[in-house]
């Protein structure tokens, strides 16, 4: 079978979250390094977004999508669960993830500070302010969501955490995403025992 091209930037949160399901089902990949609105990406991508993914006459777009052709294509333990209670559970933590989490946490606060856009190109204190409090909010939801078991869904590792863990991984570099992380007791052991796992090992920048 032919090998999986991933294209994109290798530390972007969900470059490393699809290269995760790949390092946890040892599926054979390579990375091709590329910029969104680059040509590889925009060959693939109708909005020019990463990651891509190519794998023989197969060409697609959006982590989610990827990952559900991955899970289907090769063999291993399941990574999105397909029980009737906890596959619906598992497409609702992504979403939250894709369409809240990853806006606030990722595009308002991390960013900010990976492109300063303020005063003599500092980071702009008035974005990274408006995004703490919900940052900590969604800090607290994820909190209680693991706190049961130690997973996002059904008890064992799935895409959903995979999703997750790069977006937490961003956030702790900067000193407020650090003080919200460690605010939040269960959420901080479930990165720090989850963030040991080869495939994240792997994975990690």
């Amino acid at each position: 079978m032919q090998t999986v091209e991933l294209i994109g930037v290798p530390g972007a949160s969900y470059v490393r979250a699809v290269r995760m399901a790949c390092e946890e089902k040892a599926i054979p990949y390579t990375l091709t390094s590329a910029l969104p609105n680059s040509p590889q990406v925009m060959a693939i991508h109708p909005f020019a977004k990463m990651p891509v993914m190519r794998h023989g006459d197969v060409e697609l777009c959006e982590s989610k999508a990827i990952v559900t052709y991955l899970d289907a294509a090769f063999p291993g333990a399941p990574l999105l669960p397909t029980e009737p209670a906890l596959a619906p559970l598992s497409e609702m933590w992504i979403s939250l993830v894709n369409t809240t989490i990853d806006r606030t946490m990722v595009r308002e606060y991390t960013l900010s500070y990976v492109f300063p856009k303020g005063e003599d190109g500092k980071p702009d204190r008035r974005v990274i302010d408006a995004s703490l409090e919900p940052m900590r909010h969604q800090m607290g939801v994820l909190d209680k969501a693991v706190a049961a078991d130690g997973y996002l869904v059904g008890g064992r590792l799935t895409f959903a955490d995979m999703n997750l863990l790069p977006i937490l991984a961003s956030v702790r570099r900067y000193p407020e995403g650090e003080a919200a992380l460690a605010a939040a007791p269960n959420l901080s052991a479930y990165f720090a025992r989850l963030s040991q796992l080869p495939s994240y090992r792997a994975v990690e920048v």
